[in-house]
């Protein structure tokens, strides 16, 4: 499995550092540092899908857009940029874009993006792209949770320090959002998320799982 990712993704770019964070062993420390920012998308009484903004640390920032001002104007355009973003989506395909959605205790399959970019700005790269869900999931629905997670711990998901999760454009304003094991709705509803994030192909903890909830 490595060589075969490894030979197809090279080794520059988030996807290789991906790659050697899904092969690394569990218990590995961090060794990049991703800051979150996420949309919940809504359209016509449903949640549609989900836009990130993923915030990469100083350190990998520096590796990764090394030799990429193509022009030596001191500023690195999305054009410049494009064939990273490339590699960097076809690395997270192979892995699910580390975003694991649930309702009603199932898994929510997940479409692959069709726009995404990197910016480069004071500093530090971000990861622009939005995935749908395969089915809408209808505000009200029960039990409506997602985590983004590298299992290994390889890759820190961090979720931003203001606004981690906002909503998009029409939502109710009855829906509201909850970082963590959810109370709202009776003592055992942390238990259930908990189960429905360990049951999944890829079991992820749900310590730091977006939980929303609209008015009924």
């Amino acid at each position: 499995m490595r060589t075969k990712l490894t030979r197809r993704l090279g080794t520059a770019g988030l996807a290789a550092t991906l790659v050697a964070g899904l092969i690394a062993p569990a218990a590995a420390h961090p060794h990049v540092w991703i800051t979150v920012e996420t949309t919940v998308l809504y359209a016509n009484g449903a949640f549609t899908g989900l836009r990130h903004r993923w915030t990469f640390d100083e350190f990998y920032t520096a590796m990764a857009i090394e030799g990429l001002d193509k022009n030596h104007d001191g500023v690195y355009s999305r054009e410049e940029l494009a064939e990273l973003a490339k590699v960097n989506m076809d690395g997270l395909k192979e892995f699910g874009y580390f975003t694991y959605p649930v309702v009603d205790g199932k898994d929510v399959k997940l479409q692959d993006p069709d726009n995404y970019w990197l910016e480069h700005k004071d500093g530090v790269l971000s990861l622009h792209f939005a995935v749908a869900f395969d089915q809408p999931i209808p505000a009200k629905a029960k039990g409506f949770a997602y985590v983004v997670q590298d299992p290994t711990y390889y890759i820190a998901f961090l979720p931003a320090k203001t606004d981690p999760v906002r909503f998009g454009q029409g939502t109710p304003k009855s829906c509201k959002v909850e970082i963590g094991n959810p109370k709202h709705e009776g003592e055992n509803d942390a238990d259930r998320l908990a189960k429905a994030f360990a049951q999944l192909a890829t079991p992820v903890s749900a310590t730091k799982a977006v939980f929303i909830h609209c008015g009924r």
